[in-house]
């Protein structure tokens, strides 16, 4: 009697000690998934608020034109001479629109994105516009309008930092796109870097087509210092330049 107690008792013991040690790991994977979880669907970051200035309003973009999809398709080409002419703010407020302006409130845009995370954000690099002060300026797509990031005409410095490429010096207008990575790498994990990469091509073909439409010219330059780039546009980590796309008339 005493052998078959001392063994219930021993067997009792190690149900307890099994159930125990289930019930960590439980705990830890309960833990552990919660950990992937928040880390997955955490709050997008953002670019860091480098102005606070006021907001300039741009021109209601136009939803109409005589250019069909079809023909802006078929005319486009990258366009590296541009005439000594100012662009209008109708017209750059068109370009802003194509590239990330608003098409549905409260926030879809007109480049689709990867969770509408929208990880893209357009700058004006203006040496030569109608009614707007040189210097470099972001948009900011809900307000359609600009915000002053800094004064002067930065066209020299950008072209340097373009491996010297005449044109991004000579167009009255630069668009800068960059990318917060993320925004959408915090959903995506790794696969998020390709999907930002696919949307930037997007936006620059919006840029293109309406480009076109609006009898300008452009061209889409990946070749560049992205060190550099920083430094004229005044970025801070962990926003980072993908493109230069330098308008002008053709």
């Amino acid at each position: 009697m005493g052998l078959a107690l001392q063994y219930k008792r021993e067997c009792a013991a190690m149900r307890k000690a099994a159930i125990f040690i289930i019930s960590l790991i439980f705990v830890i994977l309960i833990a552990l998934i919660g950990v992937i979880m928040f880390d997955r669907f955490k709050k997008p970051t953002h670019p860091p608020e480098r102005a606070t200035g006021e907001i300039i309003k741009l021109p209601s973009p136009s939803f109409i034109s005589n250019t069909s999809i079809e023909q802006a398709l078929r005319q486009r080409r990258s366009i590296r001479e541009y005439k000594d002419e100012p662009l209008t703010l109708n017209e750059l407020s068109q370009l802003l629109w194509a590239a990330q302006g608003i098409t549905a409130p409260p926030k879809y845009r007109s480049a689709p994105s990867a969770g509408a995370l929208y990880p893209l954000e357009v700058y004006v690099i203006n040496g030569e516009m109608e009614d707007l002060p040189k210097g470099v300026y972001r948009y900011l797509p809900r307000e359609h309008g600009l915000v002053k990031i800094a004064a002067g005409d930065r066209r020299a410095a950008l072209s340097q930092a373009a491996l010297n490429q005449d044109f991004v010096r000579q167009a009255p207008v630069v668009l800068g796109i960059t990318a917060v990575f993320e925004r959408t790498t915090v959903k995506y994990g790794e696969r998020g870097i390709q999907y930002v990469h696919m949307e930037v091509g997007s936006a620059a073909q919006n840029v293109y087509l309406q480009v076109e439409s609006l009898n300008l010219g452009t061209v889409f330059i990946g070749a560049f210092h992205d060190d550099k780039v920083m430094e004229v546009l005044e970025l801070e980590e962990p926003e980072v330049p993908l493109c230069l796309l330098p308008v002008g008339r053709k």
